[in-house]
């Protein structure tokens, strides 16, 4: 059974994250938020993918190819959401956000769960912006007026 192109390449996205985010681990960098700004590359690749994908394959209709990519990074930030919320369980749960949220902006003392929907509120927003970002690229490549 093959997997749709969006599921494919969202589960792209989220382990491209997840390897990001556990390598900073390793090497200690976790601590430094502008390094956690790049995982945004990630959900371009894999939405560029799905875009280039359609185009491809001759599917140059606008809603259908928005829908598409919307669908393909949303995937991946919500795998990476669930991929969160384990590691973060599994590392210690609230005492491990504690010292995520040190370095991040968040004030007070926020749970596993309230750490991890300003994320998803975060990456939602990003895969909108991500999406039609590209949606602009390809539309001027392969106009469909």
């Amino acid at each position: 059974m093959k997997l749709p192109k969006e599921l494919y390449n969202g589960g792209i996205i989220f382990i491209g994250i997840g390897l990001y985010f556990l390598l900073m681990e390793v090497l200690g960098l976790a601590d430094l938020y502008y390094l956690r700004l790049l995982n945004i590359l990630f959900v371009f690749y894999g939405t560029n993918r799905t875009l280039k994908s359609n185009f491809k394959e001759g599917q140059i209709v606008f809603i259908t190819n928005a829908i598409s990519a919307l669908l393909t990074s949303l995937t991946g930030i919500f795998l990476s959401t669930i991929g969160l919320i384990t590691y973060s369980y599994a590392m210690g749960g609230d005492s491990y956000v504690q010292s995520l949220s040190e370095s991040f902006l968040f004030a007070g003392s926020p749970s596993v769960m309230s750490y991890s929907i300003s994320i998803l509120i975060e990456g939602i927003v990003s895969a909108v912006i991500v999406t039609f970002t590209l949606l602009l690229f390809w539309k001027s490549r392969y106009p469909s007026d």
